[in-house]
């Protein structure tokens, strides 16, 4: 497991201050999309660079492979954000982040699961 240094933790720290504040004014019920809008309004006002629906490609054998696979929000080139709208994670949605971590060689993922009626119950960091 890699040591995320302070700069990502810190911008882990200003991505769930921003998820919070989708959350306080939306709350749970909502479509994962209407969420993902929102949390980007918010980090562009962070004046945190991000990019939505980010291809990730598999490389196999040295070949780019486009598999579809798209991570949700990538911010600043460092931390994966993958939102959800369900009434539970299931394990599913931890092997996905982790597999974007794997594929992409970052370290930090965040799943975050707007459908709670507590945003901290909704929140999973991991570290690769």
């Amino acid at each position: 497991m890699a040591i995320v240094d302070k700069e990502i933790n810190d911008l882990s720290y200003k991505i769930i201050g921003c998820a919070y504040r989708v959350h306080k004014e939306l709350g749970p019920g909502l479509l994962e999309s209407t969420y993902e809008a929102c949390l980007c309004y918010e980090l562009e006002k962070e004046n945190l660079f991000f990019e939505k629906q980010k291809e990730l490609p598999v490389i196999y054998m040295n070949q780019k492979l486009d598999c579809g696979y798209r991570i949700d929000i990538l911010v600043e080139n460092k931390v994966i954000i993958e939102l959800k709208s369900v009434d539970q994670l299931l394990p599913i949605h931890t092997a996905q982040v982790m597999s974007y971590l794997k594929l992409s060689k970052l370290h930090l993922g965040l799943l975050i699961n707007f459908n709670q009626t507590n945003l901290q119950h909704g929140i999973r960091r991991y570290v690769l």
